[in-house]
């Protein structure tokens, strides 16, 4: 396994500061004086006869060709003034390397906002599980991608950001678009590089995929001024920066393997349970871990329920397959958290959307394990009894060979037949009989067609958790969505970039009208580049998460969350940018058969459907709330506990 497809064991804040690139701090692969671990030694192999080794090259032409080399083949940017000598660049490596199809092998795809370029880079990486790349000019340019970075770091997405800068002669000056992208993006980056020697130019970009891919995956942002892109001077065909610590503490995860002890004392407490459950996060899929995920829970029986990030992780249609717990988690889920005896999480790090009241998560488990990759997460929120930090495929695989060597068993038959009751009982349910659209029912129509094997991508409110709730995820990486920063205007772009990426894939962006709003000038991108992509806007007319909390905490004064007096007709917008289909769905009778040709349509297709615009998120569980205060609605059965709970306003958000 691969280092590349994991987290590091160390905080991204002892290494997300802006660095400025001198002669002394670089090294090639080659040079043994810095603890050079395996990987690198295999990688430096690799490279070092490279064919264009010698040839005197634009700083530009090299940013290129060390693109190249990365396998990247796909490039998501807004060109300007500072960025221009790196665009032309890409412009003549395309032409020169043209396929016999006519195809480029390196296409630029040009969004209408350089935040859509950010957003698209992050939906590929997602659904590829390779490196997005993002090339824009300065100033704006980069301050517009500020927010896709923050979205990466928050959901440990691997980006690499390429901003053109004004010459090094002009920076500080105030010149015209130049903005400190160092110091903006090194608060929410794993990692900033000025690059003032053009000599560390090509290291500095091969660093930063480096960077960017391995230990916890995030976005890297490599500030290149204009006259170090027409700087000329020679190409190596490898080397790299010495990032010691860094490597010192990745080398620490990947020699971090699994003891006798540890293994044994995993299964003394998995035969002391009776009710155990993986809980498993964002990382599973982040370190390609799901197979071995799966097959651990296969081969003891123990049920898996997954975060937000990690739908897709298990086969939501597995009958010991819990689907979603947290804040909107299904209450089957949720409640099977509440009365397991041994918690085993894995890639997780109890963020506040699923351990509200940490201190009551999971009240009945005696024992808690904690697998991951970053050591910052061990304790960081909820106390653990077992924890190892490293690989987790690797460390899953070794931990259930051990198992087969003791032949370990262990009959939970009965906690089997909880948890299907759980299922049934206390199943995902809502007002069949109303006259108005249930966006639930829509979620649902779509669900049978595409049959858990769509990407769905989604913007972030209500329409976000009831994609996440009534879709079927069959494997990993269909699941797009902004999790941690929860950023509006995700949804579009980020099916864009997927559509790239899985270009046979079904892409469907689930979006909400505040949402579509936010990054609409995308939708001639799709069109522009014939994409097939489905999108439906659920409009509700309004910002339907932020009126719900106003209808439970703040006694419905709405406040700028009506959008009821807006007049965006949204079809108008998808035929002018060349959708040839848009429709609007606004009656319940027409339901079936308007979906039924929106997913049959073969190019791009926009669905405006109007939903019932009281239409909420249940279950649901408050800010800073246990389990066992979850609002469940009135057509989810909840169990027997006081259910309605006010807070705090200083809670919100």
């Amino acid at each position: 396994m691969r280092a590349s497809d994991h987290r590091s064991c160390a905080p991204y804040s002892e290494y997300c500061n802006a660095i400025k690139i001198s002669k002394h701090s670089i090294k090639t692969r080659k040079s043994k004086s810095d603890g050079e671990n395996v990987s690198e030694k295999a990688s430096a192999e690799r490279t070092s006869s490279h064919s264009l080794e010698g040839k005197i090259m634009s700083g530009a032409d090299i940013v290129v060709q060390v693109l190249a080399d990365e396998g990247v083949d796909t490039i998501f940017g807004y060109s300007g003034g500072a960025i221009l000598p790196t665009y032309d660049a890409v412009f003549r490596y395309n032409a020169m390397h043209k396929g016999e199809d006519g195809r480029s092998p390196m296409p630029l795809i040009v969004p209408a906002n350089e935040q859509g370029a950010g957003f698209m880079a992050s939906g590929y990486a997602r659904a590829s599980g390779k490196v997005g790349v993002v090339m824009v000019t300065s100033g704006p340019g980069a301050t517009n991608t500020v927010t896709p970075v923050r979205d990466c770091m928050a959901d440990s997405i691997p980006i690499v950001v390429i901003c053109g800068q004004v010459p090094r002669s002009a920076v500080g000056t105030d010149a015209f678009q130049e903005a400190p992208v160092s110091a903006i993006m090194g608060a929410v980056a794993k990692h900033v590089f000025l690059v003032t020697d053009p000599e560390r130019l090509e290291a500095t970009v091969r660093s930063a995929f480096e960077l960017a891919r391995t230990g916890r995956p995030g976005p890297v942002v490599i500030d290149i001024p204009k006259d170090v892109q027409n700087w000329q001077g020679a190409f190596m065909g490898s080397g790299a920066l010495p990032l010691p610590g860094y490597r010192r503490r990745l080398q620490a995860v990947i020699e971090n393997r699994l003891t006798r002890d540890a293994c044994e004392r995993f299964f003394e407490m998995l035969a002391e349970s009776e009710r155990p459950l993986i809980y498993a996060g964002g990382g599973v899929i982040n370190a390609n871990a799901a197979k071995s995920m799966r097959r651990l829970a296969s081969e003891y029986g123990i049920p898996v329920t997954t975060t937000l990030m990690a739908l897709g992780a298990s086969d939501t249609r597995h009958p010991l397959a819990l689907h979603m717990l947290g804040m909107h988690g299904l209450a089957s889920a949720n409640y099977a958290v509440e009365d397991c005896d041994f918690l085993i999480a894995i890639g997780a790090r109890f963020d506040d959307r699923v351990a509200g009241d940490p201190g009551r998560f999971a009240p009945n488990a005696k024992h808690i394990a904690h697998f991951d990759v970053d050591s910052a997460e061990i304790g960081k929120v909820k106390r653990v009894d077992w924890h190892h930090v490293g690989l987790l495929d690797r460390d899953l695989t070794e931990l259930l060979d051990y198992g087969r060597r003791i032949e370990f068993q262990k009959d939970f038959d009965a906690w089997h037949g909880e948890i299907a009751h759980l299922k049934k009982e206390h199943c995902l349910n809502y007002d069949r009989d109303s006259k108005l659209i249930q966006p639930y029912a829509v979620v649902e129509e779509i669900n049978k067609h595409a049959k858990g094997e769509a990407i769905i991508s989604t913007g972030v409110g209500q329409h976000q958790m009831w994609a996440a709730q009534y879709f079927d995820y069959r494997e990993p990486r269909l699941w797009l969505t902004s999790g941690s920063m929860g950023t509006m205007g995700f949804g579009l772009p980020a099916a864009i970039g997927a559509q790239f990426a899985q270009p046979d894939r079904v892409v469907i962006d689930i979006d909400g009208d505040g949402s579509m709003r936010m990054n609409l000038g995308e939708l001639e991108t799709a069109t522009t580049y014939k994409l097939p992509i489905k999108v439906v806007v659920l409009n509700n007319y309004g910002d339907g998460m932020v009126r719900q909390w106003q209808k439970l905490y703040y006694d419905s004064r709405m406040a700028a969350s009506d959008k009821s007096l807006h007049s965006k007709d949204f079809v108008k917008a998808a035929e002018a940018d060349g959708f040839g289909y848009a429709k609007k769905l606004d009656q319940k009778e027409d339901l079936e058969t308007i979906i039924a040709e929106f997913m049959a349509f073969e190019g791009p297709a926009f669905l405006e459907v109007i939903i019932d615009p009281d239409a909420g998120v249940y279950p649901m569980v408050g800010p800073g709330m246990s389990y066992d205060k979850m609002i469940t609605g009135d057509f989810i059965k909840g169990r027997s506990k006081p259910q309605e709970e006010r807070l705090d306003t200083s809670e919100m958000f």
